[in-house]
């Protein structure tokens, strides 16, 4: 036993003595791996995924072997720079989206170029962390060419063999890992719709090989899988069929206009915040108070922000989980709010002050049902804040166009979608704003009070923010009134909507939150009135005001039912007099313990609060207690509502089931 002991190790260290590059590569790409990790979905102690990625590396490692000596080093260093760039891209993608990159997501990334400066402000120093591999490598190579370690190597290395040798033992590490694997682990690798959960437990490197499978499997997945998908979407549709109770609200709009607001990055807090006694959003406050007012409604966006919003409201479907709607699947037939209203006789447009081409909203609009879009070349762009026209100039314009609507159609569905208030909120000095962040503080010199700028606030991202929302609330206030003097608002319900959270970091709310300007400090978790911003704070923070509103009618009721945007067409659909018969959504009016889903598999409810990736939850009120049961339900029912959604928008269910009814119908009738 001793001699075997002694031959290994001496076989041990004249290995490592030999593959000195082969062995920095594959410690470093694993340690930079643990390191992002680390710094995002933070499972420090989960042995998996370090597993996992040891594997994936042992493997692309190997193939270097099959190089000589002196050429490897490029190998390894291109590899290097690849994963470092991988690691670089997903942490700043998971600080903004909390979540991570797909390779589906490649076609939208020409969306984000007009946003750059406010890719630029979500960059954090943490971010370029993973650049020491690069310099690590750099290192190595210099030291192993001082010693002459490559002519040495060549004569003594068998590329052949050590590759062999290497990916065996990959092997070996891949059949133990899977051994480890659960049930629930293989389902949402297989589904990939819970990116964080797939990195959290098979590593970043496996999941961007199974996202890489998964989006090349999603562009050609409709020549495959097509009949069992149809018998899941025939089965929940006949085992779930939606009910259209009556209520109070039934048919209580029918015949009016319907205008919809969709007002960009609006979160529903705000309505409730103010600096030095002026509020912050005074109008939107004041339309919440006298129309019904929703006040815990969520987006349910995924990477697809404004669009999956647009999409999600006029549809009542999920957003996709590969890639976004508008770019990958808007040539699908929906049933859409647009389209039920056309058949009512309704005259269906959309307005908006930026490119008809971002986010496709050119082709996508038009597959939605809109007989019109007003995009930028609609609109004179005479004054521009942030990434085009300003939201005050666009409602000015939009006046006129919809009274010459107004005057042509007898009814008509008009979505208005606002863009100053988009990130990153720079043009601060153009946004005449009424909140400013002054505060009195005594002067330590002279002993006299003056008036000094908080700097928790001025010139933050944040306090950007606010100041942007109260320009969005001015132009809201100027465009409805505008309506009011040209007679538009008689026969109208007016709807605005948040279409998602702002994306400012977490760590600003905690400062936001727990900064004391007096004394220049940030309360603790041992100070009296700390606020702790955690996951579960930040993520029932994201809610977004929805508000319904008519001149000739106060409600002055506010709706504290859990309610997401998959909720809207049946909510309006009751009021307005029509309905979907695929809407995964409710009339918010007719449910009780509404379950809000989310793309990630989370899930809200008036109780809970619910996250899918590490099995746990917050509740609502911690006296209220929740079933495991009641958690395993709901659990299943965010699955089951994301799964049908995706199959409807992948393999276009909707207007393959349509064709076979028709088909069927000419059939019987002959």
């Amino acid at each position: 036993m001793k001699k075997n002991i002694k031959e290994f190790k001496k076989e041990f260290k004249k290995y490592t003595k030999n593959n000195v590059l082969f062995l920095s590569f594959v410690t470093m790409s694993v340690l930079n791996a643990a390191l992002l990790r680390f710094l995002t979905v933070k499972n420090y102690f989960d042995f998996n995924p370090i597993l996992a990625d040891l594997a994936f590396v042992l493997i692309i490692g190997s193939f270097g072997y099959f190089l000589k000596p002196k050429n490897q080093y490029k190998y390894f260093m291109g590899f290097s720079i690849f994963f470092t760039l991988l690691c670089i891209i997903n942490s700043v993608y998971y600080t903004n989206y909390v979540s991570f990159v797909s390779v589906s997501l490649l076609g939208t990334f020409s969306q984000a170029l007009p946003v750059t400066d406010a890719i630029k402000e979500i960059m954090q120093l943490k971010d370029f962390s993973y650049l020491w591999q690069i310099f690590g490598m750099i290192m190595v190579n210099y030291h192993l060419k001082k010693k002459n370690h490559f002519d040495r190597v060549f004569r003594i290395e068998n590329g052949k063999v050590l590759a062999i040798n290497t990916i065996i033992v990959a092997l070996i590490l891949i059949g133990f890992f899977v051994s480890m694997l659960t049930s629930v682990d293989i389902s949402r690798l297989g589904k990939q719709w819970n990116r964080e959960y797939v990195v959290m437990r098979f590593g970043i490197y496996t999941y961007q090989v199974n996202d890489l499978i998964s989006s090349i499997k999603t562009q050609t997945i409709s020549m495959f899988g097509y009949d069992e998908k149809a018998k899941e979407f025939r089965e929940y549709y006949e085992n779930t069929p939606k009910t259209h109770s009556e209520n109070k609200y039934t048919n209580v709009f029918k015949g009016k206009n319907l205008l919809v607001i969709h007002a960009e990055s609006i979160q529903n807090f705000v309505l409730n915040t103010s600096f030095n006694d002026v509020p912050v959003a005074p109008f939107l406050k004041k339309m919440s108070q006298e129309g019904l007012y929703f006040s815990n409604f969520y987006a349910e966006e995924s990477v697809g922000t404004s669009s999956d919003t647009e999409f999600t409201l006029n549809t009542s479907l999920m957003p996709a989980s590969n890639g976004t709607v508008n770019v990958s699947y808007w040539n699908r037939d929906y049933v859409s709010i647009p389209k039920l209203l056309r058949d009512k006789g309704y005259y269906a447009f959309s307005m908006h002050g930026n490119k008809g081409s971002m986010w496709n909203r050119d082709n996508m609009h038009k597959s939605l049902g809109y007989q019109k879009f007003y995009s930028e070349k609609s609109f004179k762009i005479d004054e521009k804040i942030g990434l085009g026209l300003s939201d005050k100039s666009f409602f000015r314009q939009a006046v006129p166009k919809l009274k010459k609507i107004d005057s042509k159609h007898d009814n008509w569905y008009g979505t208005f979608i606002m863009l100053t208030n988009h990130t990153p909120w720079d043009d601060v000095s153009k946004f005449n704003y009424a909140v400013d962040y002054k505060y009195k503080k005594q002067n330590e010199t002279t002993g006299e009070e003056e008036e000094v700028s908080a700097p928790y606030m001025e010139g933050k991202t944040l306090g950007n923010y606010f100041k942007s929302v109260n320009y969005a609330d001015q132009a809201l206030e100027q465009f409805i009134g505008d309506l009011d003097k040209e007679g538009l608002l008689d026969n109208t319900v007016v709807v605005i909507y948040g279409d998602h959270d702002n994306k400012i970091k977490k760590s600003e709310y905690n400062r936001y939150y727990n900064y004391d300007p007096y004394t220049d400090t940030v309360k603790t978790s041992e100070d009296d009135g700390y606020v702790d911003v955690d996951y579960y704070f930040y993520q029932l923070n994201r809610k977004v005001p929805f508000i319904i509103w008519t001149k000739d009618h106060k409600y002055k009721k506010e709706v504290k039912e859990a309610m997401g945007m998959i909720d809207v067409l049946p909510t309006l659909g009751n009021m307005f007099g029509f309905s979907s018969d695929y809407a995964l959504g409710n009339d918010i009016f007719s449910t009780s313990n509404n379950v809000v889903p989310f793309p990630s598999g989370n899930w809200l409810t008036n109780k809970m609060y619910y996250n899918a990736s590490t099995g746990e939850g917050k509740l609502i009120n911690p006296d209220e207690t929740v079933s495991v049961d009641e958690i395993k339900k709901n659990s299943q029912y965010t699955e089951k509502l994301i799964n049908i959604s995706n199959s409807i928008i992948v393999y276009d269910l909707i207007k393959k089931t349509n064709e076979s009814k028709k088909i069927m119908n000419e059939y019987s009738n002959k």
